[in-house]
């Protein structure tokens, strides 16, 4: 007779449904966002895009961006992409509890160089955010876009956002060198996220060219392009200082994946250790400790994200769905986590799965 399995172990039925919160989903705005909500001369110049058969167009602040992102993919959206009642549904059918949400068209609000059309762009997202989907239910909820041109319109929009309701601030991964998000510049944001205990969310695939490599395999290669990014700002976070000076603070690199993470800490360690004269600012702790201590990170699909928690002790993971857009796992979510959880230590799929989510955003999560 074989014995059972450990309780922390025992295997999940394929036909048991797993419920998870998300650490990485998204919002679609609607077309009129910014039209609506703003005066017609910065109106004008926000945000806004022109489909065709084959291209989309993106015209933003006299720029013009064409993405190969043409109709047929918004017919492969999950139902409720952009009817919040519909995406509840579909939430409960693939059995997701809560979402952190992130902007789409929002994301390239960091684009604009104007700082006081970059700074209305901003607020009527966040507030389209509050009255539209936070305002209506409990399930969903987004981080806020924080204005980046000036440093005061950044902090007076983080102190707004949090009397509004918001529990998290979003920001890019890519920004330029002058203003990389080790430098002091950006000391009075972090001042006002710790004090007001704002999680800080960067998202990958944001502030950059996202195709950067035309030759064999680019669709892969441009895919990886996109998460290397995330790995710079945790990078320039720990070494320049900021998040030593700041230990309360707690960053989320989202939909890039999570086995990387100790693998950095190792590796900034050395630099570090080996390269100490040369070392400024001097930390308090390790990188390896600021990281395991402050930064997490999320991914869809990666079954190495998981498995690395029992051997690194890393466990500030968190899955997401990525709804609606096309990597997420709308419509396999369940065979997903399946693929990825059964055969997982009980306690690690409940601290990827809810726990780590719960200890992000304790204040936004639905009862």
């Amino acid at each position: 007779m074989e014995e059972a399995m450990p309780a922390a172990v025992q295997e999940t039925h394929r036909d048991e449904k797993i419920w998870a919160n998300s650490g990485d989903s998204h919002l679609m705005e609607p077309e009129d966002l910014w039209t609506a909500r703003l005066p017609k001369r910065l109106a004008d110049r926000a945000p806004r895009s022109e489909r065709g058969e084959k291209y989309e167009i993106l015209y933003i602040d006299g720029m013009q961006i064409d993405r190969q992102l043409n109709d047929f993919m918004d017919a492969m959206r999950p139902p409720g992409f952009k009817d919040l009642s519909i995406r509840l549904q579909d939430l409960d059918q693939e059995g997701v509890q809560n979402q952190l949400a992130f902007p789409s068209m929002g994301f390239w609000t960091c684009t604009i160089r104007d700082p006081e059309l970059e700074n209305a762009v901003a607020r009527a997202w966040n507030d389209w955010a509050i009255e539209d989907v936070m305002g209506k239910q409990d399930r969903i909820f987004a981080p806020a876009i924080v204005p980046l041109r000036d440093i005061e319109n950044a902090v007076a929009e983080a102190y707004r956002a949090a009397e509004m309701g918001f529990r998290a601030l979003y920001f890019p991964c890519g920004i330029e060198d002058d203003r990389a998000w080790g430098l002091e510049l950006w000391e009075p944001l972090w001042t006002a996220a710790e004090e007001l205990g704002m999680p800080l969310c960067w998202h990958i695939g944001t502030g950059a060219q996202n195709v950067v490599y035309r030759g064999p395999g680019g669709a892969v290669v441009n895919y990886m392009e996109t998460t290397y990014p995330g790995m710079r700002v945790i990078t320039h976070l720990v070494a320049g200082g900021a998040l030593d000076r700041h230990p309360d603070l707690k960053v989320l690199i989202a939909e890039g994946g999570a086995g990387w993470v100790p693998a950095i800490g190792d590796r900034m360690d050395e630099a570090y250790r080996q390269h100490g004269m040369f070392v400024r600012p001097r930390l308090s702790r390790l990188p390896s400790e600021i990281i395991r201590q402050q930064v997490y990170a999320s991914f869809q699909h990666d079954i190495s994200a998981v498995q690395v928690i029992e051997d690194t002790g890393y466990d500030n993971v968190l899955w997401g769905d990525d709804y609606p857009h096309l990597e997420g796992t709308y419509g396999h979510t369940q065979q997903t986590l399946h693929t990825i959880f059964d055969g997982v230590d009980l306690r690690i799929r409940d601290r990827v799965l809810r726990g780590t989510f719960e200890e992000l955003f304790p204040a936004a999560v639905a009862a």
